[in-house]
């Protein structure tokens, strides 16, 4: 008798097509998966959460680094884990700006940015290394920057409401 989990590989036994397809799945997810009728213009779920304030930021970037770690972990080099992660850093100090970031995360497109890295690394034949230092390194100050950028982003925001009621 076949259940639909009779097709899900055991863990560990995905290839590297297969790996790749879920890397891009979730990258198009979050930057191009939509788009604005009779336009070419695409977009994901990054900029629609990041809308919301403070914890939108934080879920798009917790899901973009664990892109970047699923890639670390299937071979990507040091070299390809600091562009990725610098493409976070970016996508992460820029569309923190109130307003100007969400304009901005239209438009970067940070986790297919990183997948075609990938792409390109994988058919070089260059997917031996692993980044672990460096990407440990660089997501915890990522993640430090975003908690500072909140707790600004917050105080603010309670700021203007204090200045506009007073």
């Amino acid at each position: 008798m076949r259940t639909m989990y009779s097709k899900i590989p055991a863990f560990g036994t995905y290839s590297h097509a297969d790996r790749m397809k879920h890397i891009e799945r979730i990258a198009r997810l979050m930057d191009s998966e939509f788009n604005i009728p009779g336009t070419k213009f695409r977009f994901g779920l990054d900029p629609l959460l990041g809308l919301v304030p403070v914890f939108g930021n934080l879920a798009t970037s917790a899901v973009s680094a664990m892109l970047v770690l699923t890639m670390m972990r299937h071979g990507a080099s040091g070299n390809v884990v600091v562009r990725m992660a610098l493409n976070l850093v970016i996508d992460a100090v820029f569309g923190s700006i109130p307003i100007i970031g969400n304009i901005f995360d239209f438009t970067f497109r940070s986790n297919d940015r990183n997948v075609e890295l990938l792409r390109r690394h994988y058919e070089e034949g260059k997917y031996q290394g692993s980044g672990r230092g460096i990407i440990a390194a660089v997501l915890v100050g990522l993640f430090a920057f975003l908690l500072a950028a909140g707790w600004a982003t917050w105080h603010l925001v309670a700021w203007l409401i204090d200045a506009i009621a007073g």
